[in-house]
């Protein structure tokens, strides 16, 4: 507090010597005059209490500022929580930072790991919806591509994929994390459908969907059929591409390298690298296939549409079979290189395949027999099959053209179909000789499971018996008795031999040394020096001479014939 001094007052003010002094007290004596304490002004502010002030009002701001942009804190469990740390870790939405970890802990029961998520204010209605998912982001590298390189330096990160529709049923503060980042992200437009399969082969979650070597989609989740016999993969196709989608589209697994070896030589058909090692499924319309002559429906397939996955091109694009008819044949004979799956041919056609084979014991003949069951498809018999169905009321189609076959010689045969691997198929044609005729069939017939086609032996075991006959009849031949008179007959023409060596051979000996002889003089007659041929030489000569006289007189009695009379005409001079 700062004081100011008094102005000094008169000598002859009363009020101020008297009033200097309080009540009661006496003044001093002398002449100086006591000072008079008065009240200071107002108190002043210094400059130093503005620092304060301004560090206050700095504090607020921030603290208004962090609360304005600062929305709720959310909770995420994941199973792991590698790579992510408190104050580092960014929630992405859209990689847009939408918020940071605040704090990591492990969850009472062990079994997860709960993430504490700052976020902020702006958007964050959205994020906080029930359908929001969650994932951390790392770095792959997979056989379908490269993903998250972004997070080498930058750490790893949370992203978020939230509804595009803002929900009505308000804000969730907890979520359920995924392992994987999810297939479909909110907001593709596109269709779902479900491909029902065998098995799950080499195809997976993220295995690419392929039209006309075109990326349309993609697989996004699968799971077991509840009778455990099949497999449904839940695929998702793109738009605009899912309006290719029809009703009559053919879907069939698309991986690997797929190699046909037939009479028109090999031919192999292959799909895209990523395919080939990660799998895919490929498409198409039922009209692309030559022998499909039905109409073409081209109206999209609705969103949940359940297809069939065949195995290959080929078979997708193949004629529907329909309903297949179970059939029995019972073989006395083995069957072995018979499998499983192997064809069930008519005419070079294939028209079904065997589903088991079984051993099987009759106790009337006391011998045991095969039976092999299969599936026939009467639809491979064309128009003779539609013609018949049109005719027969009732479920039993293909029975109903199997019987008069049957009564006609049809008959099942099994036969080779590789000599390197003895691999045997079963053949149905017509034999003449077993036509009406009563077939002989194994076992109980009353334990048939399917519809029972009569058999024949097969063209092997038909040798093998003619070679069995031919044996049998072996057996029979005297072969002891054949052997003791070749070798009586042997021992005479031994004994012939030897008269011919010791008898014959002397005499034949001197007869060629005569005929030598006799050889010999006749080389020396015909010799070319020998008086015989010297001779000779001069009779030819003599007689050639008397031919040109001959000659001669011939052609002087031509001209004049009357030589022979006169004689011959004198000279004429000149």
């Amino acid at each position: 507090m700062d004081t100011e001094d008094p102005p000094p007052r008169p000598e002859h003010d009363p009020a101020g010597a008297e009033g200097a002094y309080p009540a009661g007290a006496t003044r001093p004596s002398g002449d100086a005059a006591a000072p008079v304490i008065r009240p200071g002004r107002s108190l002043r502010w210094s400059w130093v209490w503005l620092v304060p002030l301004l560090a206050l009002a700095v504090g607020l701001s921030l603290l208004a500022s962090v609360w304005v942009r600062n929305g709720p804190v959310i909770t995420i469990s994941f199973l792991s929580a590698a790579g992510v740390e408190a104050g580092q870790t960014k929630l992405r939405y859209r990689d847009v930072v939408v918020g940071e970890v605040s704090d990591v802990r492990v969850a009472e029961d062990r079994q997860h790991v709960l993430v504490d998520v700052q976020l902020r204010r702006e958007g964050s209605e959205y994020i906080t919806q029930k359908d929001s998912k969650f994932w951390i982001v790392r770095p792959q590298v997979s056989l379908a591509g490269v993903s998250g390189l972004d997070t080498l330096l930058s750490g790893v990160y949370i992203d978020v994929d939230a509804p595009v529709a803002r929900s009505e049923d308000g804000s969730v503060r907890e979520f359920e994390g995924l392992a994987n980042p999810p297939e479909v992200l909110s907001g593709q437009v596109g269709t779902r459908y479900v491909l029902r399969a065998d098995s799950l082969g080499s195809l997976r979650v993220g295995s690419r969907i392929h039209y006309r070597r075109i990326e349309v989609g993609r697989v996004v989740s699968y799971d077991m059929a509840p009778d455990g016999r099949s497999v449904g993969l839940h695929v998702f196709v793109e738009a605009p591409y899912d309006r290719y989608v029809t009703p009559d589209t053919r879907f069939w697994n698309d991986s690997g390298v797929d190699l046909t070896v037939s009479t028109d030589g090999v031919q192999m058909r292959t799909s895209g690298l990523a395919a080939i090692l990660d799998g895919g499924i490929a498409f198409a319309q039922a009209d692309e296939s030559s022998s499909y002559d039905g109409p073409a429906d081209s109206t999209p397939a609705a969103a949940g549409t359940e297809y069939r996955l065949f195995g290959s091109r080929d078979q997708a694009l193949a004629d529907p079979d329909g309903d297949p008819v179970s059939v029995e044949l019972r073989f006395d004979q083995s069957v072995r290189g018979l499998r499983v799956g192997a064809d069930i041919d008519f005419r070079g056609m294939s028209i079904g395949k065997v589903v088991d084979i079984d051993l099987e014991f009759d106790r009337a003949r006391r011998r045991f027999f095969s039976r092999v069951r299969g599936l026939l498809y009467p639809v491979r018999f064309g128009s003779a099959y539609r013609q018949l169905h049109n005719g027969v009321a009732g479920g039993l189609q293909g029975e109903a053209l199997l019987e008069p076959l049957i009564e006609r010689g049809l008959r099942a045969q099994l036969r080779t179909a590789s000599l390197l691997t003895g691999q045997q198929y079963v053949a149905l044609d017509f034999f003449p000789g077993e036509a009406h005729a009563e077939p002989k069939i194994p076992g109980d017939l009353s334990s048939r499971s399917g519809f029972l086609v009569p058999t024949v032996q097969g063209d092997f075991d038909r040798l093998q018996g003619q070679l069995g006959n031919i044996v049998t009849k072996l057996d029979k031949v005297p072969i002891d008795a054949i052997g003791r008179d070749l070798s009586a007959s042997l021992e005479a023409l031994n004994r012939l031999l030897r008269r011919l060596d010791t008898q014959v051979a002397p005499q034949a000996t001197r007869a060629l040394n005569s005929a030598s002889n006799s050889l010999d003089r006749i080389g020396a007659v015909l010799a070319p020096d020998a008086p015989l041929l010297g001779g000779l030489r001069d009779t030819l000569s003599e007689l050639d001479r008397a031919a040109r006289a001959l000659r001669l007189l011939s052609d002087a009695l031509q001209a004049r014939p009357d030589a022979l009379i006169r004689g011959r005409a004198p000279d004429e001079l000149r």
